[in-house]
């Protein structure tokens, strides 16, 4: 069976740069018909950053209990879930970074002004904060991943069924 090698920093960047692109035109039509983009409050950069760390958490307990460490609450499902919560966790915070970057990019020509200075502040924040999540995504995901087996293991496994076909 051959392996699946996860989600692939390529595909993040794809995802930021595509959500970035629509982003943008968005946003620059909103400016352009007299809308405002609104603050985007800092109870969203927390937010993001209480996940992040939720994953960060989940994912260090399947690492102990891969690595040997015993734990009875950790079962294969749950584990299989810690996995695709990390990868969601990357795709999230990829997004979210094309998404707050884009605005970025729109109130950039104006940051001449102060008002507008102090606007951009708060999205370049957010955009640090969704690329954590993203690392923290992938950071996870690498967590998960099951080791490959050593040689000795394989002709163990070998022994172990040749004699159980002899009885």
């Amino acid at each position: 069976m051959k392996r699946h090698p996860g989600i692939r920093v390529t595909t993040l960047v794809l995802t930021g740069l595509a959500v970035l692109v629509l982003a943008w035109l968005v946003m620059r039509w909103v400016e352009a018909s007299r809308g405002t983009i609104p603050h985007p409050g800092w109870v969203g950069a927390a937010a993001i950053l209480f996940l992040g760390g939720g994953v960060l958490v989940a994912g260090w307990q399947v690492r102990t209990f891969r690595d040997g460490a015993p734990s009875p609450s950790m079962t294969a499902l749950r584990a299989a879930r810690t996995l695709v919560l990390g990868q969601a966790a990357a795709l999230t915070g990829a997004a979210l970074t094309g998404w707050y970057a884009a605005i970025v990019l729109v109130l950039l020509p104006d940051a001449d002004v102060e008002s507008q200075r102090g606007r951009i502040w708060p999205f370049a924040l957010h955009v640090v904060v969704a690329l954590a999540l993203a690392i923290a995504g992938m950071v996870v995901q690498r967590w998960c991943r099951v080791r490959p087996r050593d040689e000795g293991d394989d002709d163990e496994l070998r022994h172990l069924n040749g004699h159980a076909e002899d009885r």
